[in-house]
């Protein structure tokens, strides 16, 4: 007997919140005011590590776009062709964002490398400098945002935009100091330098978020503190009438899915067994709220060896 707590087809899969694209907004909103910013650094300074920090927010703004596209997919209630909602999309907005990264670090180090052998002069550091940090505090504060929205909603996409951002305000922190120091020493080199240094950390960055997509696609299993949840509610039913057995989890976007074997007597009526069935799934759901729940009904003896 199988007793299975799912959305239902055509209804909208418990956690999926279309409210989520606001997230993406402001992601979008916070990227061109600091392309503006950034960039208006860059132009008056001339500085390739400015130059860099500015190409980072203009893959920030593509990203936060992918990202609004993400979530709108992910929010789609179940459907037909569905059944467990639309929350994978969330990891190919994630992976996308990583490729990205690998495309503006390419050329964050072709420019620092060519600016190594050619250096030049920085110009008007001090009001540059001023223009850019604006920019990296819009980034952070957007980023603690995201973050904090990413963790209560389980959402993959604005975790990976959360972090991103974050990224980009250490790596703008360190593309500041490098032209403060450049202006302070004249050691024109140490910009390019600086402009590499931060392509090569969002190189990491973007390897880390494709391989963190990749895994997750695979279906992966829930992260431990759930899954001590989880076994601590079952705990509280097994007895010599009762066991638990074939536990397996796992997770897609935003959603968390548990599946598992019930042994009990074989005596036991239907009506008893289906009434354990919720009790469970009842606990796992206040440990784990929204999780979809499978449960399958089996007696003892057709375990125990012929």
């Amino acid at each position: 007997m199988d007793s299975t707590v799912l959305p239902q087809v055509g209804a909208e899969p418990e956690g999926a919140d279309p409210g989520l694209a606001r997230y993406a907004w402001l992601s979008i909103g916070v990227a061109f005011a600091t392309i503006g910013l950034k960039s208006t650094a860059y132009l008056l300074t001339g500085s390739v590590g400015l130059l860099s920090d500015a190409a980072e927010s203009v893959v920030n703004l593509v990203a936060a776009v992918v990202a609004l596209i993400a979530l709108r997919v992910a929010s789609r209630p179940a459907d037909h062709n569905h059944h467990y909602g639309h929350g994978k999309a969330e990891y190919f907005s994630a992976g996308l964002e990583g490729l990205m990264i690998f495309v503006a670090a390419a050329v964050i180090l072709v420019t620092a490398t060519e600016r190594f052998l050619h250096p030049a002069a920085i110009e008007s550091a001090g009001l540059g400098l001023a223009i850019s940090t604006v920019g990296s505090v819009l980034n952070g504060a957007t980023a603690v945002v995201l973050l904090r929205a990413g963790r209560l909603h389980r959402s993959v996409t604005l975790t990976a935009d959360g972090k991103h951002l974050m990224a980009d305000v250490w790596t703008s922190t360190g593309v500041v100091i490098g032209v403060l120091l450049v202006a302070l020493t004249g050691w024109q080199r140490l910009d390019p330098v600086v402009a590499a240094l931060v392509g090569v950390n969002i190189l990491v960055t973007g390897f880390r978020l494709v391989a963190q997509s990749t895994v997750a696609l695979l279906d992966v299993a829930l992260d431990p503190e759930d899954a001590a949840r989880l076994h601590g509610s079952l705990d509280a039913f097994r007895s010599p009438d009762v066991a638990i057995a074939d536990v397996r989890t796992r997770q897609s976007g935003r959603h968390r899915f548990v599946a598992l074997t019930l042994l009990v007597p074989g005596e036991w009526s239907v009506r008893r067994g289906h009434d354990l069935a919720d009790e469970v799934e009842a606990a796992i759901a206040r440990e784990l709220p929204g999780v979809a729940v499978q449960t399958h009904l089996e007696p003892f003896d057709l375990r125990q060896p012929a």
